[in-house]
């Protein structure tokens, strides 16, 4: 018996927890938590389902090109050399007629997109997207306004935190692993934690206070606490005067917005409202106002992060023990890893096809409003869009009205799919290309950002069951065959390796230990007088941004009170859950699935009995001409104008047989959140649901 122990990189969601990966004989045994960079075996239900998923057949399994219509399911087998000899050719005769920039990729984000973005850039065209749209487009694009930085820019200092906020961040089901050991660190040292949402939930569960709040109106409490941090003159005003600007203007502005206004629109009470403001004054500096992660709220969800920014700024957190800390990287420990995308040239032309940098130019173009792109393709405005790759996500399962992202597949003369999964957009694909899992390839190397930096590796722990390949190949081949072999300078991943270390101390072998490098043994702080790095123009964080000012965009707007519903009107509220990671079909998984299956709508006790309905009932759900029928879960821990319902459910493709036909697609009834906001992310909370008793 053979047994091999490797450390590498999860896959099975977005948060790429380090993992260690137990094989015998060549077939997986245990995946665990790599106790080297989280501290123990711990890993969520996902991470630990990951040898399930490494052994279901229920994924592609070779090359395929459509042979039917699109959506049939209709593919015919081929080679891999006759896979990207056909995408080669469509592409070289696309780029002859319309240019490079007709082809448009989309990805899941995140750093493990090295390759397809080199050859993207490579081939010329400027339209990358990423799922944003429906996840994190208004806090990234509001924290450039605020901090001249992305998100990602800052990390949280959880376990150091006197006192957390936060809003609808739901941290024990849409699971961050570290994250949430992190903030039971806090609570049981005596850290307090606040949490606002408007259903009871886990996390709801674990806070020091909680309020259900009215759908739609987190803005004005955050309103209301920047008003008495102001009117009681409790901020933290030697970092304020150090690095704010435009104190004056937002004060004004925010004058308006007390904390009874907050109450009357939220039902949170104005006092709780007060006691919150004041006990963050006297923790200050660390404290944390967590500006969330899925964020495709509202219309006005810019300014709600905005807002959520604003607070932290005036809180004095930034790089406070305890508070939001600048994530140190490589270069803070100088160490320069190479990319090939720097490598790249730049695209022939900066136009991008939704219109980002040139009349919308205050929003990042690092991740684009994938929602506009089926209207760039049906249009041919600002110019024509024929070809389009969709890596490892499944915007037909997440982006709201999933028929009107069809019409705009239907309109390309070539649409690739490279996945591990059978998802949704593959379904519709002319060609798929089947990636290896995350088990069986070796990805690039990815940088593990904050106090103490490290270098991480996705290392290959098993040979690929099937005839898949790993991204790199994949890229690098297609690459060769478009005259385009001088941006993948290697034959393979060790070649990649020794490149991208080159320069460094470190060699590929040095991830084998424990799948990380150390780059500091020390913790890495500015200097909170002279040392902090904002990226704005004026080096300062930016209450009135120059940027959204050049831009003709007000950097505050007023609160806009929610439309009153009618009689069996609900707003569609939808989450996670610790199971599952819903735009990657882990719900067909083999062990996920039989815990979570599919998913019931929540709905308060008075609208239930109002509708005649009773727990476990059939009710059905309507947007327009968007109808389902679903299960219904009656909880008097919801509030009365709020439906839930877990997110990337009702799967329609018959290949995923646990999965298919259970439960409903929420994306299909948040028709109408297809739209363009000033953040650039959908307000799918904004979809309004029609519900009655299923007849």
């Amino acid at each position: 018996m053979t047994q091999t122990s490797t450390y590498s990189i999860c896959g099975m969601c977005t948060c790429r927890c380090p993992v260690q990966v137990d094989v015998v004989d060549g077939k997986v045994k245990h995946v665990w938590g790599n106790p080297h960079a989280l501290g123990g075996h711990q890993l969520c239900p996902r991470g630990a389902a990951a040898k399930t998923m490494e052994y279901d057949n229920e994924r592609p399994q070779y090359p395929m090109i459509r042979d039917g219509k699109r959506g049939t399911g209709k593919f015919r087998r081929v080679s891999w050399e006759e896979a990207l000899d056909y995408v080669a050719e469509k592409l070289a005769a696309i780029k002859k007629k319309h240019g490079a920039r007709a082809l448009a990729m989309s990805d899941r984000g995140g750093p493990h997109r090295e390759f397809h973005k080199t050859f993207l850039s490579a081939y010329g065209s400027p339209n990358y997207f990423t799922h944003h749209a429906t996840c994190s487009n208004s806090v990234h694009n509001a924290h450039m306004s605020v901090a001249g930085q992305p998100r990602n820019g800052v990390a949280y200092d959880v376990g150091r935190c006197k006192h957390m906020v936060a809003f609808g961040r739901n941290f024990f089901e849409s699971l961050k692993t570290n994250e949430a050991r992190s903030l039971i660190k806090m609570i049981e040292g005596g850290g307090k934690f606040t949490f606002f949402d408007v259903r009871w939930n886990f996390t709801a569960a674990k806070a020091t206070d909680f309020q259900i709040v009215r759908p739609g109106t987190d803005y004005a409490i955050v309103l209301a606490m920047i008003n008495v941090l102001l009117t009681e003159s409790i901020y933290q005003k030697e970092f304020v005067s150090d690095w704010v600007t435009g104190l004056r203007e937002l004060e004004e502005f925010v004058q308006p917005y007390t904390p009874e206004f907050a109450e009357k629109e939220s039902g949170v009470p104005a006092r709780f409202i007060v006691n919150l403001a004041r006990d963050l004054a006297a923790k200050a500096p660390s404290v944390i106002i967590h500006p969330g992660w899925m964020t495709a709220w509202g219309a006005n969800d810019y300014y709600l992060r905005r807002g959520l920014y604003a607070l932290n700024a005036l809180l004095g957190n930034y790089e406070a023990p305890g508070g939001m800390v600048f994530s140190k990287g490589p270069g803070d420990c100088g160490v320069k890893v190479r990319q090939l995308t720097s490598i790249a040239p730049k695209p022939e032309t900066s136009q991008r096809c939704d219109g980002i940098g040139d009349e919308i130019k205050h929003l990042g173009k690092g991740w684009g409003m994938l929602q506009k792109l089926p209207q760039a393709i049906i249009s041919g405005k600002p110019y024509p869009v024929k070809a389009y790759f969709c890596m490892r996500h499944d915007p037909l399962n997440s982006l709201p009205d999933p028929e009107a992202f069809k019409k705009g597949i239907n309109k390309l003369d070539l649409f690739v799919v490279c996945d591990i999964n059978w998802s949704e957009m593959a379904w519709q694909a002319d060609v798929i290309l089947p990636e290896c899992t995350f088990l069986e390839r070796t990805d690039n190397i990815s940088n593990l950002k904050g106090l103490k930096p490290k270098l991480a590796l996705r290392q290959q722990a098993v040979e690929p069951r099937f005839d898949t390949k790993p991204r790199w190949w994949i890229f690098k081949e297609l690459g060769k065959r478009l005259g385009l072999d001088e941006y993948f300078p290697y034959e393979t991943i060790d070649d990649y390796l020794e490149w991208s270390l080159e320069g460094t101390k470190f060699k590929p072998a040095d991830f084998k230990k424990t799948g990380v490098i150390p780059l500091t043994k020390n913790e890495i702080w500015f200097d909170r007088k002279t040392g902090l790095k904002f990226k704005t123009p004026s080096g300062k964080i930016e209450m009135v941004s120059t940027m959204l000012t050049e831009a003709g965009v007000p950097s505050w707007d007023a609160y806009v009170r929610p439309a009153k519903l009618k009689k069996n009107e609900f707003r569609l509220i939808t989450g996670k859950t610790a199971v599952h990671t819903q735009g990657r079909t882990t719900a067909n998984n083999p062990l996920l699935n039989e815990i979570v299956s599919e998913n019931p709508f929540q709905i308060h006790t008075d609208r239930a009995k109002a509708l005649g309905v009773k727990d476990g009932d059939s009710i059905q759900l309507k947007n327009g001409t968007a109808v389902a029928t679903g299960k219904v879960t009656v909880t008097d821990f919801i509030h009365p104008e709020v439906v839930y319902t877990l997110h990337g459910f009702g799967d329609t493709v018959p290949l995923r047989t646990r999965s298919h036909g259970k439960g409903v697609c929420d994306a299909r009834l948040a028709r109408g959140a297809l739209v363009e906001t000033i953040g650039g992310n959908c307000p799918v909370t904004d979809a309004v649901i029609t519900i009655s008793k299923a007849k």
